[in-house]
């Protein structure tokens, strides 16, 4: 079917409770479980107080569940971590000018669904200071059009904010988010560092906007096709637009897969820079009636190492002890080697879609939080032999020994000890073996896996008809054996009539523990025909899930489904899912329409 894919920029913005709101927009649930979960976020209060800490004094660690800490006029909030590694949100929220955000850093990976810090003030001064969010997010399960992001400037604020030794990596949305303010407040940015974070790093428009002694660069961002043609999280450095000239000066910016380092101007909106002195390798881009002006004294080699005074680690920016060295940072090992185990082995996952691996070592295996992994239970782990799947974030294991299997479905890519590898040099492409035997008795039967399989072609009986197609196998058998070679795990086993052994890699599975996808009872269907632009939405059952073409929908491999889980997106076309049991979550971001039919095949 075709599509439109055109997705406009407009982004969401984070509401004081730290949920996503789009104007316009409709953030639907449909099941009490998740409404009380959101009802439930809980607003702390900080403990503020009006005088700075010293360097090096002590800390307090606070857990995020969901809280949001509001910042006062006159406040300040400083000497804290903050704990991510629980997977709940968090918000730091500006709404006082003549405040003060100081020594703070935060710890793991963000899977919240807001930007980390939001700022909305009246007139006055605000300052962000020693702030090091360079563990970074993702994306996965957000309603935000590009995932999660660093820090916010709402369009009301009318504060001037000073952004000092920040450190911000590996957000899949903004790193700053400052150009909604051209005819309120200001941002300038001293000493902050910036690297691989989606669709911009330094993003700034009024007339009284500056970047002084910066730098920001992308080097892995490259996820796949998606808006404007390199990837919906691959980043501009710098983008500005949305109101006056900014100045930039002794700052330096390079590009990645995105191959602008510089952008002025976009949507209509033109922008413009004064580039005084620094460094930029990559293309500038200027939009219909931007302009950027590049002074003699900006050179094509820029330096890129983290400005001194940036923290580089959680602890030290809530010490505040910073010292501008350039210690490890995001996309850097977030761990040390485990005793014993010093290789690691890291599947990067795209948006693009799903992907599926399987690797076996000849030595002992653990998950690992390296180069901003996720852990994921759901990742089996069977003596020196692992199972997962990863989409638009990343897995990581430490492991002894060498690498000996490699199975690889989907655009993902895998690396060992940071080089990339061929799963072509690693054993067999379809590692496992599927036997279907005939009882004497006339069967047909469909068998779905969560990777690839293929008949293995000299098996007989040959006149028997087999169509194989991707990741599904439909056939039907009498006597003697059908053999298949495949990646993956079974997922489904359905017969139509009669029955038959099947063995998975020499031992009999029994065929009713795995889901009858033709069976599921109930129908959800997401209708963007009508709808004003594309609409995101996800949800989790409690059962089965299926694509389904029900209604004519069509059947796209780039919506993720997973463990009852699902992730996808509609433009002037339905998606439509067949499953079994309850909701437990659905988000919906955008205006398609949502038509639940329980018990669809009975009506």
């Amino acid at each position: 079917m075709a599509r439109d894919p055109s997705v406009s920029d407009g982004e969401s913005s984070p509401s004081p409770d730290g949920e996503a709101s789009d104007d316009g927009g409709k953030d639907g649930l449909l099941h009490r479980r998740s409404y009380m979960k959101l009802a439930g976020a809980t607003t702390a209060a900080a403990t503020l107080t009006g005088a700075a800490a010293a360097a090096g004094d002590e800390y307090e660690t606070i857990e995020a569940r969901g809280q949001t800490i509001r910042i006062g006029r006159g406040e300040t909030f400083e000497n804290k971590l903050i704990d991510l590694t629980t997977g709940e949100g968090f918000l730091l929220y500006v709404e006082g000018a003549n405040a003060t955000i100081r020594n703070v850093g935060f710890e793991g990976l963000y899977r919240g669904d807001s930007f980390m810090i939001s700022i909305k003030a009246g007139v006055g001064d605000i300052l962000v200071e020693n702030v090091y969010l360079g563990d970074g997010a993702t994306k996965e399960g957000s309603s935000f059009v590009h995932g999660p992001g660093g820090v916010f400037m709402h369009p009301e604020n009318d504060a001037d904010v000073t952004f000092r030794h920040c450190n911000v990596q590996g957000f899949p949305n903004n790193g700053f988010y400052c150009s909604n303010t051209p005819y309120g407040g200001s941002v300038r940015f001293e000493r902050c560092f910036g690297k691989n974070n989606g669709v911009t790093t330094f993003r700034c428009g009024s007339a009284d906007d500056e970047i002084v002694d910066c730098v920001a660069y992308n080097d892995d961002t490259d996820y796949g096709p998606g808006y404007g043609g390199y990837g919906e999280t691959s980043g501009r450095p710098v983008w500005v637009w949305n109101g006056g000239t900014v100045t930039i000066r002794d700052s330096h910016f390079a590009a990645g897969p995105y191959p602008y380092a510089l952008v002025a101007g976009a949507n209509g909106s033109p922008g413009s820079v004064d580039f005084q002195s620094g460094g930029v390798r990559g293309e500038i881009q200027r939009a219909s009636g931007s302009t950027v002006d590049v002074a003699s004294a900006v050179s094509s080699d820029p330096d890129l190492s983290v400005p001194d005074g940036v923290p580089t680690t959680p602890e030290e920016a809530a010490t505040g002890d910073s010292d501008g060295s350039s210690g490890p940072t995001a996309g850097s090992a977030s761990e040390t080697d485990s005793d014993g185990l010093p290789n690691l082995l890291l599947v990067d996952g795209s948006p693009a879609d799903a992907t599926r691996y399987e690797f076996t070592v000849d030595g002992d295996v653990e998950r690992s939080t390296a180069e901003g992994a996720s852990i994921d239970d759901e990742d089996r782990i069977d003596g020196s032999t692992v199972q997962g799947s990863v989409a638009d974030w990343k897995d990581a294991f430490r492991f002894a020994g060498d690498l000996t299997e490699l199975t690889v479905d989907g655009p993902g890519s895998v690396l060992v000890n940071s080089e990339a590898v061929d799963p072509d040099d690693y054993g067999s492409d379809l590692p496992h073996v599927l036997e279907v035997s005939g009882d004497g008795t006339a069967t047909s039967y469909e068998i779905t896996v969560d990777g690839t399989i293929e008949l293995v072609a000299d098996d007989e009986p040959a006149a028997e008809a087999t169509t194989v197609s991707g990741s599904t196998v439909q056939s039907s058998i009498t006597d003697g054996t059908q053999t298949f070679r495949f990646s993956g795990a079974v997922t489904d086993v359905t017969f139509s009539d009669g029955a038959a052994t099947i063995t998975v890699d020499g031992e009999p599975i029994d065929p009713s523990e795995y889901g009858d996808h033709e069976m599921l009872p109930h129908a959800l269907v997401i209708d963007g025909t009508d709808a004003d632009g594309p609409t995101t939405y996800a949800f989790e059952v409690d059962g089965a899930v299926v694509r389904s073409d029900y209604r004519d929908a069509s059947i796209d491999d780039e919506d993720v489904v997973e463990n009852g889980t699902v992730r996808g997106a509609v433009g002037n076309w339905l998606d439509a899912y067949w499953f079994d049991g309850d909701i437990d979550d659905f988000r919906l971001r955008g205006d398609a329409a949502v038509d639940l039919q329980y018990n669809a095949r009975d009506q």
